[in-house]
């Protein structure tokens, strides 16, 4: 089929970096990988995978602490800071890549 249709998208920057880094690696160039997704829609009928919020375990959750519990892991956290146990985002997201 010849493609001749022409797409002008924005896009976080971040995340169209991830992507191509992915794809990159996959030898997937992104006007593909859009074309693949686009086609998926039309042979489903719809968005080709699940689009739901993640679910958080009850734990963690506030939706389903009371406001003690809440100002428990609040407190616990700013304890934390003032104890300086504190690391950056990309260090505890590369820790928990590791882990599972």
């Amino acid at each position: 089929m010849e493609k001749t249709a022409t797409l002008n998208l924005r896009v976080n920057p971040a995340v169209k970096e991830r992507a191509e880094e992915v794809l990159s690696r996959l030898g997937i160039p992104m006007s593909t990988a859009i074309d693949m997704y686009l086609n998926q829609i039309s042979l489903t009928g719809g968005i080709p995978f699940a689009v739901t919020l993640p679910k958080a375990p009850n734990t963690i959750n506030a939706d389903f602490m009371t406001a003690e519990e809440l100002h428990e892991k609040l407190q616990r956290g700013y304890d934390d800071i003032e104890a300086g146990n504190v690391q950056d985002a990309a260090t505890a997201f590369a820790k928990f890549r590791e882990s599972h």
